[in-house]
């Protein structure tokens, strides 16, 4: 697929998932505006499987020194347009699903927690995909248990110098093969993957995976919706999210995701 062709796709997949979350996206160029000051802008990812997306969400767009979130994501497929959408679709019920919270603070898609563990840091997360053989032993087990303070000793140095870091979770796998990656801003964390293979998740016979994201936010940025904060550049309007469709629960807010990947 030509890197046009692949952009055409990606963009249109982040439409139609922002859409899931209630949010009114366009296409604009190179980038997919959102409400107010936000957008999705999109790189090329290298690599020759086809499935894998960057993305990254852009709080003030125009303003040079605002944050931008970026995550990559994975999704499997029979075809190159199946793996970005199911990419696309991992990136947003976890990813986006924070960000858009953080600029809403509804409690719609994702939970707020201050962990005395992360002094200085206000944690919003977005629901867990959780996907394989047997997920809800993992998803329970994530609904029962207090990550990210027992990750905190290892989160804290990289914290530093940033208003507003984006914190990426993936555990999983197998007894005798399992996985456990954290990711700081896009950057593997050794010291917390290493405390996040140190917890007692269950590892089953068959193979079960977990993708989770979390903001961790400076109190001035997590108080300020990017919608509302700065020059306001132009911009369609939310959609009405129906009540019926709010997820609850903070790591038991969790979904089975089938056929993708971190």
């Amino acid at each position: 697929m030509r890197p046009q062709d692949r952009l055409d796709v990606i963009q249109r997949c982040v439409v139609r998932e922002m859409a899931r979350l209630g949010q009114v996206f366009v296409i604009d160029g190179e980038v997919v505006r959102g409400p107010g000051t936000t957008a999705v802008a999109v790189r090329e990812h290298p690599g020759d499987d086809g499935g894998h997306v960057d993305l990254g969400f852009v709080l003030h767009l125009g303003r040079a020194d605002a944050p931008v979130v970026w995550d990559c994501a994975a999704g499997l497929g029979k075809t190159e347009e199946e793996k970005l959408a199911n990419a696309v679709r991992m990136w947003a019920t976890t990813t986006a699903s924070a960000l858009v919270e953080l600029t809403e603070r509804r409690g719609a898609h994702g939970d707020h927690h201050d962990h005395p563990e992360l002094p200085g840091w206000h944690a919003v997360q977005g629901p867990a995909a959780v996907f394989g053989f047997g997920n809800e032993k993992l998803a329970g087990w994530l609904a029962e248990h207090r990550v990210l303070p027992a990750l905190a000793p290892a989160l804290l140095p990289e914290l530093a110098g940033r208003p507003l870091n984006g914190v990426k979770l993936f555990l999983g796998g197998k007894a005798g093969d399992d996985v456990a990656e954290v990711r700081v801003n896009g950057e593997v964390s050794e010291a917390a993957s290493t405390a996040l293979r140190a917890l007692d998740w269950p590892r089953g016979e068959r193979l079960c995976w977990a993708r989770l994201f979390v903001l961790l936010a400076a109190p001035d940025t997590a108080q300020r919706p990017a919608a509302q904060a700065g020059p306001q550049a132009p911009g369609p309007a939310r959609a009405t999210v129906p009540a019926a469709t709010r997820p609850r629960g903070l790591f038991s807010r969790w979904r089975q995701a089938r056929r993708a990947d971190r």
